[in-house]
């Protein structure tokens, strides 16, 4: 079976294109030419859980943003680097880092055509990261960064660069961009449990803290991901004070293509009104200041009885511990007699 489309360069082919062509599969159809760039670029950061739907939701995103004329550079932050897995239909794009350390130990520079590739008018890279147990996650971002400062980053003609976080790591770089400005807004993705809107609700108090400090990122709105109806998400989403910018329904055709490395988000596809309006929110909605919410009204957004609402706090003694009444101890301590 061919492939229908090819992972194209960013820029000219360099010295090591015949690794690349194994990878990237050049052969099938040619990329699609980007549009005409933008006059300023706009970063936007998403954030969310771990399996949320993060990397479901930025293929098709930016695939429709290409599709409505925009230039669109998704980067891929997450050591699993598998943010373009589904934009290159299940294919791995080389990461900056381990590209960075191959060509370092060859005396090479890295050039963009060995880390940026295309497919549907889309730029994507992936930092990548160090294996488990082998290095900080978070300091690979920052490394990552600083290559793509060295490439010439804040020069490139995007109108949009979309970039994939974890919200629920804690680790410093992987809040770089709220911490340092690096991005204008941040999306987060959740659906309707409790443990992605502890996370979304995390990256609002990380928004809130920075502000605070003089930070000028603001949270532009939440996509509910897997949506089945039970309204948590929205809830949370009026609670904290931001819009929702688009509820993708838990359906068994969209986690078959998912599944399937097929993106939704093309014009004539069932799903295309439901991708424009995404792309067409995250567009506008402008940053905003969230109202994040204490460690457990969370709770509160569901029903009692599913989250554990009517448990109570049962002190422990240390009988409860031992298993039998504690032996009283006389204490070590030296008291001298006041003369």
């Amino acid at each position: 079976m061919t492939d229908a489309f090819a992972i194209a360069p960013f820029a000219s082919e360099t010295a090591d294109v015949t690794e690349r062509q194994d990878i990237a599969g050049m052969h099938g159809s040619e990329a699609a030419t980007p549009a005409p760039a933008g006059k300023s670029t706009e970063i936007i950061a998403i954030y969310g859980k771990g399996g949320i739907g993060k990397s479901f939701t930025l293929a098709n995103l930016s695939c429709m943003m290409a599709q409505q004329g925009k230039r669109v550079l998704l980067i891929g932050c997450d050591p699993k680097s598998d943010t373009t897995a589904l934009l290159f239909a299940g294919r791995s794009c080389p990461t900056i880092i381990e590209t960075s350390s191959r060509k370092k130990l060859a005396g090479e520079p890295v050039e963009i055509g060995d880390v940026c590739f295309m497919r549907d008018g889309v730029f994507a890279m992936e930092l990548g990261g160090p294996e488990v147990g082998r290095g900080c996650g978070g300091r690979g971002i920052i490394h990552g960064f600083e290559l793509l400062e060295s490439l010439g980053f804040h020069d490139w003609q995007v109108d949009f660069v979309l970039l994939d976080f974890l919200g629920d790591v804690v680790c410093g770089g992987f809040g770089l961009p709220i911490a340092r400005d690096l991005c204008q807004k941040v999306i987060v993705v959740a659906s309707n449990d409790l443990q992605s809107l502890y996370v979304a609700n995390n990256v609002c108090s990380a928004v809130e803290y920075f502000r605070k400090l003089g930070g000028h990122v603001g949270i532009a709105g939440m996509v509910i991901n897997k949506d089945d109806g039970t309204g948590e998400a929205a809830r949370f989403a009026t609670a904290v004070d931001i819009p929702v910018l688009a509820a993708i329904p838990a359906d068994e055709d969209i986690r078959r293509k998912s599944a399937n490395y097929e993106i939704i988000g093309h014009l004539g596809n069932r799903w295309a009104p439901l991708c424009e309006q995404l792309a067409t929110n995250v567009a506008a909605a402008p940053p905003r200041q969230p109202r994040p919410l204490a460690h457990e009204p969370p709770l509160r957004l569901f029903k009692s009885k599913d989250v554990g609402g009517d448990v109570q706090l049962t002190p422990a003694t240390p009988a409860d511990l031992c298993g039998t009444a504690p032996i009283e101890k006389p204490s070590l301590e030296v008291i001298y007699e006041e003369v």
